[in-house]
């Protein structure tokens, strides 16, 4: 008898209701192995093979790999087990108890996104192993929100996961095949502090911090013009300056000060390269002044997504939504599955409008549209297509 899940909305409440918040405050941090261990079990109903596999040094958090069917290629539906803190007092209903108001489900994780866990399993419940001419693979990954822990890990490990790749980040159900990479990074300016009536006494770190906020402005304006990318809503990278601290009395010298920073890469630009061009410009720009300079990686980063020359997925999808491709600001483990040598595609339901924030919710007619979208395209990669030569 052919195992039937639970309705589509049914299996995203319990997705939701099942605490998996991800972040670099301990206090805030859930593991996400319940998740993992639902998403397995419903996928064994429908004759996956899986595994739960911990995400080495990362107590508490999993990765979730389930395949369908046996060979190399296929493809790949991923989507992250994990959300963002919520901001207690602002729901207007438990964030864990997902709510359906018209035509609408409400809670945490709806749009952004174990809502397309539940989709992708609903379209893959179409389908049993003995019809696949390449092996479909769920994958559901750890830490996404944080430091992307679960996707680095899968990086690290040897052989591939499939030929394409589906990101269900949400997209309103657009294909995505170049976004933004992202850095976060920390500088701590220190000096020396004494009384405010001689400058002398010590050494101002705040004012330090200005030649340094200086600093990183023109180094802005020379990214601007060494990467423009027309693609993008803002065609330009940025930097925003977005946290200082420092001081602690108006008559005193400012001992320490402290600036947390994010920038957004566009393509051409990496990681690796982009910090070292900051800490060697706020580094030239305190030289002769007596004061130190360390750097933190808040976030170790993400390289930018951009298009490696295929074309097979991307114009599939274009094909089945009648979209072209486009481009995003925002991040995703994108990167990392790109560097697994899979064509990656950033695709799924909702908006990216209503994530990380109060009262987070999915169109469910969104979700059923993105079950026959899915469905469509596990036929023309797992059903039509045996590999590459096919594609």
């Amino acid at each position: 008898m052919q195992y039937q899940l639970p309705p589509l909305e049914s299996m995203i409440r319990q997705l939701v209701a099942i605490p998996s918040v991800s972040s670099v405050q301990p206090d805030l941090d859930n593991s996400n192995t319940a998740v993992c261990e639902q998403i397995a079990e419903w996928a064994e109903a429908l004759g996956f093979a899986t595994e739960v596999i911990p995400v080495p040094g990362q107590a508490g958090k999993c990765n979730v790999i389930a395949r369908l069917g046996a060979g190399d290629g296929g493809l790949v539906l991923s989507g992250h087990t994990d959300t963002v803190p919520w901001d207690e007092g602002r729901w207007s209903q438990d964030p864990f108890d997902a709510r359906i108001r018209d035509g609408r489900i409400y809670g945490l994780g709806t749009a952004d996104m174990k809502s397309f866990l539940a989709v992708a399993l609903y379209a893959a419940s179409r389908f049993r192993a003995g019809a696949m001419r390449a092996p479909l693979t769920l994958l559901g990954t750890a830490d996404e929100e944080s430091t992307m822990s679960g996707a680095r890990a899968l990086a690290q490990t040897e052989g591939t996961l499939g030929r394409f790749a589906i990101i269900g980040e949400p997209t309103d159900l657009r294909p995505i095949n170049a976004h933004k990479g992202i850095i976060m990074e920390g500088i701590r300016v220190t000096g020396r502090s004494g009384h405010s009536s001689n400058p002398a006494l010590g050494r101002n770190a705040l004012e330090g911090m200005m030649e340094v906020a200086d600093a990183l402005t023109r180094l802005r304006a020379e990214f601007a013009g060494a990467y423009p990318a027309p693609g993008f809503e803002v065609p330009e990278p940025t930097i925003n300056l977005g946290y200082i601290r420092g001081g602690d009395n108006a008559n005193r010298i400012c001992g320490q000060c402290e600036m947390h920073i994010d920038v957004r890469l566009n393509p051409g630009m990496t990681v690796a390269s982009t910090r070292s061009a900051i800490r060697r410009i706020v580094t030239e720009s305190l030289d002769g002044s007596g004061l130190e300079v360390e750097f933190q990686a808040l976030f170790e980063g993400v390289d930018p997504l951009a298009s490696a020359g295929h074309e097979h997925l991307v114009g599939a999808c274009e094909a089945a939504t009648g979209h072209k491709r486009g481009a995003v600001c925002f991040g995703t483990e994108g990167p990392f599955f790109q560097a697994l040598g899979m064509e990656t595609v950033i695709m799924g339901p909702g908006s990216i409008d209503q994530a990380h924030q109060p009262d987070e919710y999915l169109d469910l007619d969104s979700a059923l549209r993105g079950v026959d979208l899915v469905g469509g395209l596990i036929h023309r990669f797992c059903v039509e297509s045996a590999g590459d030569d096919d594609a």
